[in-house]
Parts: C-alpha cells; sequence; structure tokens
C-alpha cells in the first residue's frame, strides 16, 4: 500500500534523513556506492539528499523540473558562503518532506513572516532533489574564486544557427529541481529565493514537465514534443564504467574541489511545432534516424536495437541519411563522448501570432563540456536536418560541486573552504 507522509509528519526526522520511509526507502548519509543505485518505491517517497555525488544527476528522472539561475548580488564572500550554508539545510529538509525552516509555515511567531511559504504543508516528498551548480561567471574579482575556474568550464563556443537570448541565458548560480509534483519542485525553488533575498536575484527560470530522458533502465523512454522516443542511448545509473568515465569528474582533471562532482549544460530549444506538425511521416522519420512509433533505428525492429548506419534498404541507399539525427548525436560520430540527459518539454504559452511557444529544455551532465558537449553540438549545429524545426535561444554552462557528506557540510564546501 503506498503510503503518503505529509511534510509536517516528517518534522522528526533529523537533519541526515536517516530513516525509512515508505516502502522499504533508506534514506541515508552514507550513499557512496558506486554508482548510487536509490530509487523511491512510489513517486511519494525521498531521495537521499546525503552522498558522495548530488542527488538530481543520476538519480532516476521524475516527471516535473522547475530550474533557476541566480545572479549574486552581495560582494561579501562570508555571505555567500552563509547563504550556500542556509541553501543546503533547507534542501536537505525540502528533499525529505520537511518544511524549509524548523518552525515551517505557521510554527512561529505570529507577528513574524514564516520561514516555509507553505504552499507544500500536507504533500510528501515527490521525489524532490535538488542540485546547485556554479556558473563562469561567479570565478570573476568578486569572492576570489579566479583561480579557481576549472578549465572544463571554459566559455561555449558559438554554435552555427543558434540565436540565443542573453537575459534567460548564464547564471552566477543554477539550482535544478525536479520532482514528481510540479507543486514541490516550485515550492522548492521558491524557498531558495526566498532564503536568498538580499544576497542573490533571480535572472531567469523554467518550468518543464514529461521527462524526456530516461536515467534508469527501470524507466521507460519517454517522448519529446515531436512525438519522438528521446534518449533510447542515454547513460543510465546502472553504467558504472561508463559513468566513472564520462560523467563525473576527477580530482586528475585537474580541479580538486570538483571531484565527484559533475558539468551541466543547459538549452532551450524552440521547436516548429506548427511546421513539423505538417510534415509528413516518412520525413519526420529519416530526419530523427527513427521509426516514431517503436522509437527503433531506421532498418531494425525494436528500440534497443543497434543502431548500424551501413545498413541499406532496397534501393541501395543507407536506411540512416547522413544527415539523421541519431548518426550525427551517435558515440561513434563524436568520439565515443556521452552524455547523460535530464530534458524536459516545455510550453510557454503562444508568441503572439498564434503559434506556440513549446520545445525541449535540454540539460545533460558530462565530466568534460570540451570534450562531450561541443563537439556533439558542433556536429549536429552543421550537419543535422533537424534544424530546419528548431532553434536554440538559451544557454547555460555550470560546474556542479561534489554531494554533501553529512549535515555539517555545505552545498560548495570544496570550492569555498
Amino acid at each position: 500500500m503506498s503510503q503518503r507522509v505529509s511534510r509536517r509528519g516528517l518534522f522528526g526526522l533529523g537533519a541526515a534523513g536517516a530513516a525509512v520511509v515508505g516502502a522499504g526507502v533508506v534514506a541515508s548519509n552514507t550513499l557512496f556506492e558506486e554508482p548510487p543505485v536509490a530509487h523511491a518505491s512510489s513517486t511519494s517517497d525521498p531521495f537521499p539528499f546525503y552522498g558522495e555525488h548530488q542527488s538530481g544527476i543520476v538519480t532516476p528522472a521524475q516527471d516535473r523540473l522547475h530550474f533557476v539561475a541566480f545572479d549574486v548580488t552581495t560582494k561579501k564572500r562570508a555571505e555567500l558562503i552563509e547563504l550556500l550554508q542556509e541553501w543546503t539545510a533547507a534542501a536537505a529538509r525540502l528533499t525529505q518532506g520537511k518544511e524549509a525552516g524548523s518552525y515551517g509555515a505557521v510554527g512561529g511567531a505570529p507577528e513574524a513572516a514564516p520561514d516555509d511559504t507553505g504552499e507544500a504543508l500536507g504533500l510528501p516528498a515527490s521525489g524532490l532533489t535538488l542540485t546547485i551548480g556554479f556558473g563562469a561567471s561567479l570565478f570573476d574579482d568578486r569572492f576570489g574564486l579566479a583561480d579557481k575556474r576549472p578549465a572544463a568550464l571554459a566559455d561555449l563556443p558559438k554554435f552555427p544557427g543558434e540565436q540565443l537570448i542573453p537575459e534567460i541565458s548564464g547564471g552566477d548560480i543554477c539550482v535544478q529541481a525536479c520532482a514528481h509534483d510540479p507543486q514541490v519542485a516550485v515550492h522548492a525553488i521558491r524557498n531558495l529565493a526566498r532564503i536568498g533575498f538580499g544576497k542573490v536575484s533571480v535572472r531567469w527560470s523554467q518550468l518543464g514537465f514529461g521527462r524526456t530522458s530516461s536515467t534508469s533502465r527501470s524507466q521507460a523512454t519517454p517522448r519529446n514534443l515531436m512525438g519522438f522516443k528521446d534518449g533510447t542511448n542515454n547513460l543510465k545509473l546502472e553504467d558504472a564504467a561508463l559513468l566513472r568515465d564520462q560523467l563525473w569528474a576527477s580530482a586528475q582533471d585537474g580541479s580538486d574541489w570538483m571531484a565527484g562532482g559533475s558539468y551541466m549544460v543547459t538549452r532551450k530549444i524552440r521547436m516548429g511545432i506548427e511546421t513539423w506538425d505538417r510534415t509528413s511521416l516518412v520525413e519526420q522519420e529519416q530526419i530523427f534516424g527513427r521509426d516514431k512509433g517503436e522509437g527503433a533505428p531506421l532498418g531494425k525492429k525494436a528500440e534497443f536495437d543497434p543502431v548500424d548506419f551501413a545498413s541499406k534498404g532496397a534501393d541501395g541507399q543507407p536506411y540512416i541519411k547522413d544527415d539523421a539525427h541519431v548518426r550525427l548525436a551517435h558515440p561513434t560520430s563524436n568520439g565515443n563522448a556521452h552524455l547523460l540527459r535530464r530534458g524536459y518539454n516545455f510550453v510557454d504559452g503562444s508568441d503572439g501570432l498564434g503559434r506556440l511557444d513549446a520545445g525541449l529544455f535540454f540539460i545533460a551532465y558530462q565530466r568534460d563540456p570540451r570534450k562531450q558537449f561541443v563537439p556533439i553540438q558542433m556536429n549536429l549545429a552543421k550537419h543535422d536536418a533537424l534544424n530546419e524545426y528548431i532553434k536554440h535561444v538559451s544557454s547555460g554552462l555550470f560546474a556542479c560541486p561534489p554531494g554533501v557528506r553529512d549535515a555539517g557540510d555545505y552545498w560548495g564546501r570544496t570550492l569555498f573552504g
């Protein structure tokens, strides 16, 4: 039987969240297996917050997203560190289904503002994860971090065809909130922004629904707004060797403080939905290089059949064209580079001309964007037939530090310590 545990009902859990909640879910502060394979037994239950790596990366992807990028407004290093400590304490509570502060939404002095906004009262944890990242702009001369900027946090190049909007790109700090309940994700970001008042300001944010990637083999492959299964060959949390090689940063990479962390790239990709919807099925399938129904590579029958780029049809032509998305994005076309994708669909209303402002909010984690995202995206930007139907309007690159080890640790301690 599914147990719905209220946020106030979990108040008694310690800050480390080391308690059994629901059917067999242990929230531990010593989750150091490789890879971390924490699964919530239901969409109501919590994931562990403490661990070697941040949650929300290889965690089985949840259904909803609220992503935010902040600009740091304080000029005092000590105030920024204090904020990160406060955020970490709140995140540890929120991810376990508790309220943001010890007094909650209604437990404090009536004449004072509550230390939780209250819109998630009575809701379970809903698999909430909170993942923080630091943008290149944080490593300027404000906080003495210039010499700690990782080489892998190099500015992304300008890709052909992109139409980036500066106001919805970049940022000093990002937080990715993923959950199975949109109100839980929004509540978490709202409270972090409230706690950060006077020290940070929201630069831009994005809501997402309908995950467009699977990060565990226990999950079915979802579909993007073009109707195709997305992320069939994504890195999975079960791929221990690939994760060590392709996902997690190492001290050997040149930045000791990033060991156990990962680099996040975000891209808001608007789709020409109306044009796509008038395109023939055969052309749609040729553009992706996959069957729309099953998700099988063209020339094959099942989604996970190996892609065969040499296979030809009765007409002697390759089933998968040279400009097909699956060919250009495949590791064999990019020096064996892999990405762990955690993207989401978005619909942000209409553009005033009767067209949906909709598409994919792309999120990908990797060990080194210079060797992974950059060559893959450059290949796609130059040659992908899909470019006729999409445009990139937002971009972000963030260094996501290692996980929070215990209640005495905090987000970014390895950077600021």
